[in-house]
């Protein structure tokens, strides 16, 4: 069961009236829960801050939101906390009232099971026909238009733990719940995501910790050809930390999918996130 805080108190209803409920009006963040507390909070809630101001949303007191938070984990050793900034009630019509109040909803749900350092395995993932469109306006923001994202996850049956999407040019931008790395001719490389995508709070600590280790590193362009020709390949978001790829379906035209190895940038990466980020010491 679910623990819910809306505005600060316990509920489970928000108005039908809410913009993020009718138009997607809004932002939202997932956090990883460990020990009672919310990980990498800062990043998150600066995140959703600077969302909210591109989309011209009142901010929230962060200090508020904070209090709101801890006391919602409190005393959880593993859980997810997703935060929802709305932009408040209207009536219908897509003009509003400038003064209007936000809305905020944070729940709890349980934890995720697979935070690893050691995922020997890999993920099976396949390449999806769903495309993102470009908007540079809503570049890299996490708000609640993710139609795109529902369309591509429900052409992965459950074989599949993600979808990678592509824009409408082809190029590769993220998978439906994370972002993309490769590693080819031993340089680390993701996608640019200035006119679509999210840019994920882990894919930052990731080029972070890349640069810590002294790995190179590219922010650019991706196609189908460069992950059919990369080492190998893993995915990131702030729940599941750093997941390895073994195979993409779909990814060429003769029906032999492409296989990866968990090699030494993954494993060092993967590493150096558990321990940093996960690990028990951590926060």
């Amino acid at each position: 069961m679910e623990r819910v805080l809306v505005n600060g108190e316990p509920a489970d209803r928000i108005s039908v009236y809410d913009r993020g409920f009718q138009y997607g009006d809004g932002v939202f963040e997932t956090l990883a829960v460990h020990h009672g507390r919310p990980l990498l909070w800062e990043p998150h809630i600066q995140r959703m801050l600077a969302g909210a101001a591109r989309l011209g949303i009142k901010a929230p007191d962060p200090y508020g939101i904070r209090d709101e938070a801890l006391q919602l984990c409190r005393a959880v050793t593993a859980g997810a906390l997703k935060i929802v900034l709305t932009r408040g009630v209207s009536m219908r019509g897509y003009g509003y009232d400038t003064h209007m109040a936000p809305n905020r909803v944070l729940s709890l749900a349980p934890g995720p099971t697979y935070l690893r350092d050691d995922d020997q395995e890999g993920r099976v993932v396949r390449l999806c026909h769903t495309t993102l469109g470009r908007n540079p306006v809503l570049a890299g923001i996490k708000h609640l238009n993710r139609l795109e994202q529902i369309l591509a996850r429900a052409e992965c049956g459950p074989e599949y733990a993600e979808g990678i999407m592509r824009d409408d040019t082809g190029a590769i931008i993220e998978g439906t719940m994370s972002n993309v790395f490769i590693v080819t001719d031993g340089e680390l490389c993701t996608p640019d995501l200035d006119a679509c995508g999210v840019a994920g709070i882990m894919r930052e600590c990731v080029l972070r910790e890349a640069r810590r280790l002294g790995l190179g590193y590219r922010v650019t362009r991706l196609t189908c050809e460069d992950l059919r020709h990369a080492s190998e390949v893993f995915l990131t978001n702030s729940l599941i930390g750093v997941w390895p790829v073994r195979k993409i379906d779909g990814l060429t035209s003769d029906r032999h999918d492409r296989e990866y190895c968990r090699g030494k940038i993954t494993q060092d990466i993967g590493r150096a996130i558990y321990a940093n980020y996960f690990s028990e010491e951590d926060s």
